[in-house]
């Protein structure tokens, strides 16, 4: 974990309120280094829903296979948790049968501590692939969290789940659902290897909104594609991608209706507040890449299709030299044309345009006539640098978050395992 934070960390972070049904702790269980807080135990009230998108890696780690396993199996559990477990400094991916074993015994420490089910325990790790994770660590320390276990621990647990991250990711809203206020908290960690891919590199999302596993397992669905989906650090897609929501429903005792329909009309205001959330953790995996010193805003217009934009847009935000350029402050628009070209989707050359900022640089596939290479490198000093591409052939439109390449990444990944 870096000493430095990041000179792109939000300036005002939240004040994080207690959810009702859910209870957190974190400890110090010596999981890859002494003395590091790494261990988060999350418990919730009986009748609390989960859901949960992942990796699409072929390589998943075990707890990405158990959490799978516990969504999509038979038992009469599926779809409800009773507590959830994240450690730092070991991902238990690559670690065949002990990982798997690893998951059971921590799966089982936990809910001995929790009094539930292993099928209501969801888990989650982050940290080097290829190490076996001694789960017997989890032994006794599980159990003390539970006792100790309190509603208002927000920060500590987004701290608990960092690796390389600078600062503590969270995020809240609070919406209005049928005649009660009803909240959404999250916390997420990730600053490297990060191309997402049906979720985030560890997230979690909790409100007392009373929803179905089927309501909420469709709102996160749909709800990562423009968020977490739409960030990249450096293309490399996680082996322990995890994003998991709980609702535990305590909001129905105030009068908050219970929704057992993605299109329940009831539910726009929250949706909206659910992908705000979303949205607020994804960007502030952005500005933590590692080594970053500029958040960078693609945005691509005019495309054949929104699938189409993406596609593009990914191109340019996992170019190495048009990343290397911003961390240059020079607006090569060269670079950014080469991503377009190299990316596969519909493109007209002699249609292009390019701006850096709000300072068109390209247009008509040629140098801009008005031009200005001054004041073009005086925007390129901003801490945030919005590429806007237009490629004029339809209405597609996306954008996506990614920041600079600087030798600080090449550092943090040299030394990773050291």
């Amino acid at each position: 974990m870096s000493t430095a934070v990041s000179p792109l960390a939000p300036t005002d972070v939240p004040e994080m309120p207690a959810i009702a049904g859910v209870r957190l702790a974190t400890a110090a269980a010596g999981i890859r280094y002494k003395g590091r807080t790494d261990v988060l135990l999350a418990v919730m009230d009986k009748g609390t829903t989960v859901a949960g998108v992942f990796t699409r890696s072929k390589c998943p780690s075990a707890p990405v296979e158990w959490c799978r396993a516990r969504l999509g199996g038979g038992s009469s559990k599926a779809g409800f948790a009773r507590a959830l477990v994240v450690n730092s400094g070991n991902a238990n991916a690559f670690t065949g049968k002990s990982g798997r074993q690893a998951t059971t015994l921590t799966a089982a420490i936990a809910a001995k501590a929790v009094g539930c089910t292993p099928n209501e325990v969801y888990l989650a790790s982050t940290g080097v692939i290829g190490e076996p994770l001694d789960a017997t660590k989890f032994d006794g320390v599980l159990a003390t969290l539970a006792a100790s276990a309190a509603p208002d621990d927000w920060m500590n647990a987004a701290r608990a789940i960092m690796t390389t991250d600078t600062f503590p990711k969270v995020a809240t809203a609070t919406v209005r659902l049928g005649k009660a206020d009803v909240t959404i908290n999250g916390i997420a960690k990730g600053a490297g290897m990060i191309a997402p891919d049906m979720a985030t590199m560890l997230s979690f999302v909790f409100t007392d909104a009373p929803l179905s596993p089927a309501v909420l397992q469709s709102l996160l669905r749909s709800g990562v594609e423009d968020t977490f989906n739409a960030v990249t650090i450096d293309s490399d897609t996680s082996t322990s991608d995890t994003l998991l929501a709980f609702a535990t429903g305590a909001a129905a005792a105030h009068g908050a209706p219970k929704i057992t329909r993605a299109s329940d009309v009831r539910l726009k205001a929250f949706t909206r507040a659910f992908r705000h959330v979303l949205a607020d953790l994804a960007e502030q995996v952005a500005r933590d890449g590692e080594g970053a010193r500029k958040l960078v805003e693609i945005i691509v217009e005019g495309a054949t299709t929104k699938t189409s934009a993406r596609r593009i847009a990914m191109s340019v935000a996992n170019s190495p030299l048009v990343k290397t350029a911003i961390a240059g402050e020079d607006a090569n628009w060269g670079r950014v044309v080469m991503a377009v070209g190299k990316a596969g989707e519909p493109a007209n050359r002699d249609r292009l345009s390019i701006s850096f900022n709000g300072i068109r640089v390209a247009k008509s596939g040629a140098r801009d006539p008005s031009y200005n290479e001054a004041e073009v490198s005086e925007v390129m000093k901003s801490p945030k640098i919005q590429i806007r591409i237009g490629l004029g052939l339809g209405k597609g439109r996306d954008r996506v978050l990614t920041c600079d390449l600087t030798k600080e990444y090449v550092a943090i990944n040299g030394d990773y395992r050291s």
